[in-house]
């Protein structure tokens, strides 16, 4: 294979393109902390909050970042859970994101971690299409598209399709029924239908220029608990689905957004800023 002239090398690698992730600021393990105080104060366990946190963090793409969030969340609970509740909502984060920062954080996540969480972390895979599951998985894809959408999932559906006939299709049976819809077979780590609309309202709120999305999902949250399809264990989910709970949840977002970037606001499509020759 031939080798990249160094002049080529440079520009992919110019600052202004921003080619590397954002470092870990300062303080950044306490103000988790602090955040995970404040979510108990108001009854929301530590599944929702983290799910938030995770979310939003792999969006920042700040994976020392990320390992100061598992730090500051661990001893709330068992670390190898901890450790499969981040690193699952990390991959549905694909769905919301794109692949490349899950990738990258993903790696980063799992080198961070003791030998003795990683050496228990599940090696089974759960998401492969098979003729004997792919009917299900695209029935768990239209279940969930249905309870986020109605009324409105098929008249939606119709106008992603009048903008490219695969588009509908890609969403509902790759993203929707082979991601965001939980395998049967899941048991370590699981985001179920609750957590699953946290990710993604955190995911979006945290890319900016996404604001029909973003509510579209707060919606969703909301019709978890009208349509029955919430888990019943979700500690503070019900409350975060409410005025008072969203509003909470997109003002923490926001609050880790403004830490991870000095008040620069968000990481995920800021343009680049060439410098002047």
């Amino acid at each position: 294979m031939s080798k990249l002239s160094p002049a080529l090398k440079e520009l992919i690698n110019a600052p202004f393109a921003r080619p590397g992730a954002l470092p870990a600021p300062p303080g950044i393990k306490a103000f988790y902390q602090n955040l995970a105080k404040d979510a108990k104060a108001r009854g929301v366990g530590v599944p929702a909050w983290l799910s938030m946190a995770t979310a939003t963090t792999m969006t920042m793409n700040s994976p020392d970042s990320l390992s100061e969030l598992y730090q500051a969340a661990s001893p709330e609970g068992d670390a190898v859970q901890t450790a499969e509740l981040m690193r699952e909502v990390g991959l549905k984060c694909i769905g919301f994101n794109g692949v490349p920062r899950t990738i990258n954080m993903l790696n980063a996540f799992r080198a961070s971690l003791p030998e003795k969480v990683t050496s228990s972390l599940s090696t089974t895979p759960t998401r492969i299409p098979s003729p004997q599951n792919i009917t299900s998985m695209s029935a768990r894809g239209q279940d969930l598209w249905k309870s986020i959408y109605d009324p409105f999932d098929k008249k939606l559906y119709s106008k992603l399709a009048d903008s490219h006939p695969d588009l509908p299709v890609h969403i509902l049976h790759s993203e929707y029924g082979a991601l965001f819809a939980d395998p049967e077979e899941k048991v370590q780590g699981k985001v179920g239908r609750v957590l699953t609309s946290v990710v993604a309202v955190s995911c979006l709120r945290t890319q900016t220029g996404v604001g029909p999305q973003v509510l579209s999902h707060v919606f969703g949250l909301r019709k978890a608990f009208k349509d029955g399809s919430a888990e019943g264990d979700v500690e503070g989910g019900e409350w975060l689905a409410g005025d008072e709970g969203s509003v909470w949840l997109l003002e923490k977002v926001d609050g880790i957004v403004e830490v991870l970037s000095g008040g620069k606001g968000s990481s995920y499509a800021p343009g680049s800023i060439k410098a002047k020759l």
